[in-house]
C-alpha cells in the first residue's frame, strides 16, 4: 500500500508498504478520508521522536475483524491512544496516560496516512448516517476541543479568550461558544475572522483584550512558543489558562508570576469522541467550512507543505 512514512527525521511517500494484518481485537480499516493536524507538523520538526507512518485523525471503514465480524463495513473513527489495560492508569480507567500506551502517527504506533491502518475494535466509533466524511474527519480534534469542558466547568458567566484561530482553536471556539460564556477569539488572519464571525462568535486583538479586567479563562491553541506568554498577560489573578498547544521545543515559562498572580496552569489532550459524534449529528459546530484543500494520497507531500502556510485551516488527503 502507499503511506507517508517519517523516518530519520525525513518524510516521503512509500508506495510499496506492506498492508497491516490485525493483530488479535483489531480491525482492518481503509482510510476515507485523513486531516493534517498541527501535531503532525510538529512530529516533522523532532517532536515525540516519532519513526513510522504519520497521521491520527481519519474518518474510515472496516473491511476485516477477525474477532468481531459485525465491524465489517461499518465506518467509523477511531481513538489515537491504544492501552494496555493492565497498569495503574488503565485501572483507573485514565486509558490516555497508560504506562505503555501507543498512539496512532505519533508514539510507536503507525497512522492513517495510508491505504489502510489497523486500530483495536475497542478504540472504533460508528459514525452516525447523519454525519458525512468531510465532518466525521474532524471528531478527534473536536473531542480535543470538548475536552476542555470535561475537565473544568465553564460558567456562562466566565469571560473566556481563546488564543488563536487555527485549526484547533477554530473547534475549541465553537465548543465553548455552546456554554454561554463571554467569548473572543484572538484571530490573525481575514478567513479564520470571517468564519468565527459567521458563527457569531466575537473576535480581539490582543490590545482589546488587555484594555478589560483579565479573562477568567485563557485557552491557548496559537501553536506558538508565544502563546503561553500572551496567555499570560490576559488572564486575571486567580484565572486559569489552558495549554493545547504541543512543541517539539521546551517553552519558557514565567513561573514566578503563576505563583504570584496564583493562575492555574492546565494540560489538555485528548477528549471524549461520542460527544464530538453528538455535536456533529445535531449540526452544533461547523467544520466543512474549515476545508481548504484535498490532496490524493499520491500528493500528499504536497498537503503537508500547503498546511504549513500562514492561516490556513484544514487540509485533507483522501487516499
Amino acid at each position: 500500500m502507499r503511506a507517508v512514512v517519517v523516518a530519520a527525521g525525513q518524510v516521503g511517500l512509500d508506495r510499496a508498504r506492506p498492508v497491516p494484518q490485525p493483530a488479535g481485537g483489531e480491525a482492518l480499516i481503509r482510510v476515507l478520508l485523513a486531516g493534517v493536524c498541527a501535531t503532525d507538523q510538529a512530529i516533522l520538526h523532532g517532536y515525540a521522536d516519532f519513526s513510522g507512518i504519520l497521521g491520527h485523525e481519519f474518518v474510515g471503514r472496516v473491511e476485516q475483524a477477525p474477532d468481531h465480524p459485525e465491524w465489517v463495513g461499518c465506518r467509523v473513527v477511531g481513538e489515537i491512544t491504544v492501552a494496555c489495560g493492565r497498569c495503574a492508569a488503565c485501572g483507573r480507567r485514565e486509558r490516555g496516560h497508560c504506562q505503555h500506551r501507543t498512539v496512532v502517527g505519533i508514539r510507536q504506533r503507525d497512522g492513517v496516512f495510508a491505504d489502510w491502518v489497523c486500530l483495536p475494535v475497542v478504540n472504533l466509533h460508528r459514525v452516525p448516517d447523519g454525519v458525512a466524511d468531510r465532518e466525521a474527519l474532524f471528531v478527534e480534534p473536536l473531542a480535543a476541543a470538548v475536552e476542555i469542558l470535561q475537565q473544568s466547568h465553564m460558567r456562562p458567566s466566565d469571560r473566556v479568550v481563546v488564543v488563536g484561530a487555527g485549526k484547533l482553536g477554530m473547534l475549541v471556539a465553537q465548543v465553548l461558544a455552546l456554554t454561554g460564556c463571554e467569548l473572543v477569539v484572538m484571530a490573525r488572519h481575514d478567513r479564520q475572522r470571517r468564519l468565527l464571525e459567521a458563527r457569531r462568535i466575537a473576535v480581539a486583538t490582543e490590545a482589546m483584550v488587555l484594555e478589560g479586567d483579565g479573562a477568567d479563562v485563557v485557552v491557548e491553541c496559537s501553536g506558538s512558543r508565544a502563546g503561553l506568554a500572551v496567555a499570560q498577560r490576559m488572564v486575571r489573578p486567580g484565572g486559569r489558562i489552558v495549554l493545547k498547544s504541543t512543541h517539539p521545543v521546551p517553552t519558557p515559562v514565567d513561573l514566578a508570576a503563576l505563583v504570584v498572580n496564583e493562575v492555574v496552569l492546565q494540560g489538555s489532550r485528548c477528549g471524549p469522541f461520542p460527544a464530538a459524534l453528538r455535536l456533529l449529528e445535531r449540526k452544533l459546530v461547523a467544520v466543512e467550512p474549515m476545508i481548504e484543500a484535498v490532496h490524493a494520497l499520491d500528493d500528499a507531500l504536497a498537503a503537508l507543505t500547503r498546511s504549513q502556510e500562514p492561516g490556513t485551516l484544514k487540509v485533507v488527503i483522501q487516499p
